[in-house]
């Protein structure tokens, strides 16, 4: 059954939006949510917090007039209840269907679709290059970016296809122009928003070392090499190339202050090395990942931020509310970063969650091998990002 064809509810119920749900999230408030999805989709993906009770009981369960006493048992009848479904068709009927009975309910405005929706930017206080620094985060994903403005100009890494409005419209409340669109490798868990924003007059630049996994549009962007340099305002991003999560995988050193580094490493854990080549391919690729790690990321300062491109549940965020860490701090949090390679090979190859949903079309669309609107690269992505090594954090271990 479709969302559009749940009838009207009998009775008002009210909505609330994405933003305000995650607002009273963060604030603490307990909140209680009804996840009328189906378990399979729910055990997969779903809106989680320390104060948050989830509850699931699919929508087909309230289609009958007489609703099974079991099921009504599940549902508390002493709070307000905030329901939720794919789309928000589902649950306002079901939030309708509550409310006849008495129970205190709303509904989530657009489902896990309007959850999908929410970007915040949040300023990355311990920057301290030139210019402001900017940590855009996607809580439904764990998603991440970076917008680096200076001086009038400004730069974009591992930009999100679904909101190249975004950035051009945050760009211009700023009163920066945004001169470039950077990936860090060819993502496998979202639709990258580099080509968008390149057809918007911002440059788009990818690794020269993911142009051989063919990428069908290299011609048309600038490619980075290790060592190349991109000037904003009086900031300089240097790329540093990282191989291991994908062989093109490339971070950029933003001013001497942040290592951007896409999927290679993350505050709490370090990177997947199956996504390109497979299981078979893994333990070579993870041997890279090694090699960066200690050759080309932990030579760097101790008090070098780090930034990833994910964050998970199992992610603590700093002071400033980003998830980003030194680098002296990753390294007496998390064993993965000191032990030898024989240790981490078999860390890392043994703890690998299951791969992200739709990561290959994913890939071939990044790749311009795969063409899809609008509407579909925003389904694509739908779900966790499932691009770090472990499902666990391996900080503290």
């Amino acid at each position: 059954m479709n969302a559009d064809d749940f009838p009207t509810p009998d009775v008002d119920v009210e909505s609330v939006d994405p933003d305000t749900l995650k607002d009273r999230i963060d604030a603490g408030e307990d909140v209680t949510l009804l996840d009328a999805r189906m378990q399979s989709d729910y055990e997969e993906w779903r809106i989680d917090g320390e104060n948050v009770t989830s509850i699931n009981v699919p929508y087909f369960e309230f289609l009958e007039d007489d609703i099974d006493e079991d099921v009504l048992e599940q549902i508390p009848d002493d709070r307000e209840v905030t329901v939720l479904c794919a789309k928000g068709g589902a649950s306002e009927y079901v939030a309708g269907t509550l409310a006849e009975r008495g129970y205190d309910v709303d509904h989530l405005e657009d489902g896990m679709n309007g959850w999908a929706s929410i970007y915040e930017a949040v300023e990355v206080e311990r920057y301290d290059g030139a210019g402001t620094l900017l940590q855009y985060q996607r809580p439904s994903s764990g998603c991440l970016g970076y917008l680096l403005y200076d001086d009038g100009e400004a730069a974009i890494i591992d930009p999100l296809r679904a909101f190249t409005d975004r950035y051009l419209a945050d760009a211009d409340d700023l009163g920066v122009d945004l001169q470039y669109a950077i990936d860090t490798h060819v993502h496998a868990d979202h639709i990258s928003g580099v080509r968008d924003l390149d057809a918007q007059n911002v440059e788009g630049v990818i690794p020269e070392a993911a142009v051989d996994r063919g990428v069908t549009y290299a011609d048309e962007l600038t490619t980075a090499a290790d060592g190349d340099t991109f000037q904003v305002g009086d900031a300089i991003i240097k790329a540093v190339y990282t191989p291991g999560h994908t062989t093109g995988m490339t971070s950029y050193l933003v001013d001497n202050s942040l290592l951007a580094t896409g999927d290679g490493l993350f505050i709490e854990s370090v990177a997947r090395p199956d996504l390109e080549e497979g299981d078979e391919g893994a333990p070579d690729a993870a041997r890279m990942l090694y090699e960066s790690l200690q050759e080309r990321v932990l030579t760097l300062p101790d008090e070098t931020l780090i930034g990833g491109a994910h964050f998970s549940d199992a992610a603590e965020p700093a002071e400033d509310s980003t998830f980003t860490a030194p680098i002296g701090e990753l390294v007496e949090e998390m064993d993965a970063l000191t032990m030898g390679e024989t240790d981490f090979l078999q860390l890392i190859l043994s703890d690998m969650p299951p791969r992200p949903a739709n990561y290959e079309d994913i890939i071939a669309t990044n790749l311009g091998q795969n063409a899809v609107d609008d509407e579909e690269a925003f389904t694509l992505e739908l779900g966790p990002n499932n691009c770090a090594a472990s499902q666990d954090s391996l900080a503290g271990d």
